[in-house]
């Protein structure tokens, strides 16, 4: 499983009918999503659907 994966910035676009990160990447940031080199990705939020859920109550 790919961190992004977990990220809560990682969301599926109808559009284009495929996953893309949320956040308004700039050129050096896109170079490591696309090259998958995205461990120390300084956007990443654990998604965490209960969290959410808890929240919302």
């Amino acid at each position: 499983m790919d961190k992004c994966d977990l990220c809560m910035n990682y969301e599926y676009d109808e559009e284009f009918d495929c996953y893309t990160c949320d956040m308004d990447l700039d050129q050096d940031d896109m170079e490591r999503f696309l090259r998958g080199d995205n461990r120390e990705c300084p956007f990443f939020r654990q998604g965490n659907e209960y969290q959410i859920v808890k929240h919302q109550m």
